[in-house]
């Protein structure tokens, strides 16, 4: 930070107005005053942005240490600059001499707060926003309106100042908190200065009428991604949402975490709502990505799957429950070998799953790229099977496999072994079997850390350790704990 260039900003920002800046030293000033935290700048650079669009990813993506207090203050105070900006144009149309350009604000990629103690929410801020701003359109509007008593309502409508706004591109986070002020502002619609543009939709122990509600208002130019968490959703409830996705044309990723989609022991009626709910997946023409974990849908993966338009690169099957004839369904259809990202957590190779797994593996080994066999109960006889497979996949770069009996040994060999594959990054490695103060015998997944002998561990992560700083592979890592989802990003 103590470069020519970040001398030469701090000297700029220091003055009071800003002095004129050459529009091509704008975004750099913008990042460094951001990471700065520098409310005021911020706020006079965003009034006089040169450009129509203003993007936020770089900058934000470096703010780890900084994101509780800092840049959430710098999020609001760029907001308010905006309102402010639009407040000015509305009141005084054409007289605005500041030479803003800005037309797009662009938040996608910023962290929200989806902690139940709501320290701080960017789609809340952002909602009041255009709440604010399109309230202050209409009074506006009918104070001017009020203010013209006699003149004809052409000649009014003709001296209305016509406001081109600025649409805020956002991931946005909701909850029953949020969800009012979210639909308030999404209602405003086309026709408000402040126009909230969803890329990413997640929602957060919604009904299905509220989700419903908010798909009916967003616009389905822009929608890529749906999250449903910790929602008391079945099929009845998914039949009632699915169709109000077809409207978004570029929808790419489907994530249903923990619904309810129980159907290990189906009915007529349950096996209707099945095919239904097949169907309506069917219809989302651009669909890549698909998470259904947890969903428990043993022997039923096919009836799930089987009306999809295009092959899928991402499907989460996490403790689902599967049995043999899901897996070789897969490993037949069009997704295998597509498959980019895979995540199988959860599944029991001991219960005849493991011929499966290999073959559905085999045919996913030229696309895959991440690949998730945590807590499968994977002990070091399976792994010797697996291995092969596994050192097919030369494209990968992400490998998990927490939470299985796994010996020292086997681990060892397995870091050995893969060192031949090229683009892996990341593994996440099991405690040793061997680590543990229980019998090998007595194995338990539920309780896999409750039994560590700490000193045995640290022993094993050193070899470990060991063995992969002799093999001179600076860009592996190997850790027995995701310290958090930046780590899988960057191995991806």
């Amino acid at each position: 930070m103590d470069s020519l260039v970040f001398l030469c900003v701090h000297e700029v920002v220091t003055q009071r107005p800003l002095p004129d800046i050459p529009p091509h030293l704008y975004p750099v000033i913008f990042e460094l005053t951001f990471l700065a935290g520098i409310l005021p700048v911020l706020q006079d650079l965003v009034a006089t942005w040169p450009f129509p669009v203003l993007k936020f990813q770089r900058p934000v993506g470096q703010w780890e240490d900084l994101w509780v207090d800092r840049c959430c203050d710098c999020i609001q105070a760029i907001i308010q600059a905006v309102v402010d900006q639009l407040r000015r144009e509305l009141e005084e149309p054409g007289s605005d001499s500041s030479g803003c350009r800005l037309r797009m604000l662009d938040m996608t990629g910023i962290p929200d707060d989806a902690d139940s103690r709501r320290i701080w929410s960017c789609t809340e801020v952002l909602a009041k926003a255009c709440v604010e701003v399109s309230k202050h359109q209409q009074e506006f509007q009918r104070h001017r309106t009020s203010g013209h008593t006699g003149v004809s309502g052409a000649m009014t409508a003709a001296a209305s100042p016509q406001l081109r706004g600025v649409d805020v591109h956002a991931d946005v986070v909701v909850d029953g908190t949020s969800y009012q002020i979210l639909h308030d502002a999404l209602q405003t619609g086309a026709a408000g200065p402040l126009r909230l543009k969803c890329r990413e939709l997640q929602a957060l122990c919604l009904s299905a009428s509220q989700i419903v509600t908010l798909l009916e208002s967003l616009d389905p130019s822009w929608l890529h991604r749906v999250n449903l968490y910790f929602i008391n959703l079945g099929l009845t409830e998914l039949s009632v949402i699915l169709p109000h996705l077809t409207r978004f044309p570029e929808l790419r990723s489907l994530k249903l975490w923990n619904i309810t989609m129980d159907v290990q022991h189906p009915t007529p009626e349950s096996a209707n709502r099945l095919r239904c709910v097949a169907r309506q997946l069917g219809m989302l023409p651009s669909l890549q990505e698909l998470n259904l974990r947890s969903a428990r849908l043993p022997g039923n993966l096919c009836h799930i799957l089987c009306d999809l338009q295009a092959p899928l690169e991402s499907l989460n099957l996490g403790y689902c429950s599967l049995i043999p004839d899901d897996l070789t369904f897969l490993s037949q259809s069009i997704h295998a070998p597509a498959l980019k990202s895979l995540d199988l957590s959860g599944l029991n190779v001991s219960q005849g799953l493991l011929e499966q797994l290999q073959l559905l593996l085999e045919k996913a080994s030229a696309s895959l790229l991440y690949l998730d066999l945590s807590y499968c109960h994977i002990a070091d006889s399976h792994l010797a099977v697996l291995l092969p497979t596994l050192l097919c996949c030369s494209r990968l770069r992400f490998l998990g496999l927490e939470g299985n009996p796994l010996s020292t040994a086997a681990i060892k060999d397995l870091l050995q072994k893969t060192l031949e594959l090229p683009n892996l990054h990341l593994v996440v490695y099991p405690v040793p079997l061997d680590c543990h103060t229980l019998d090998p015998s007595e194995f338990d997944s539920d309780f896999f850390y409750e039994s560590v002998d700490e000193e045995l561990f640290l022993a094993a992560k050193a070899e470990i350790f060991q063995l992969l700083e002799n093999s001179g592979r600076t860009d592996l890592v190997w850790t027995d704990k995701l310290e958090s989802l930046e780590d899988l990003d960057d191995s991806l």
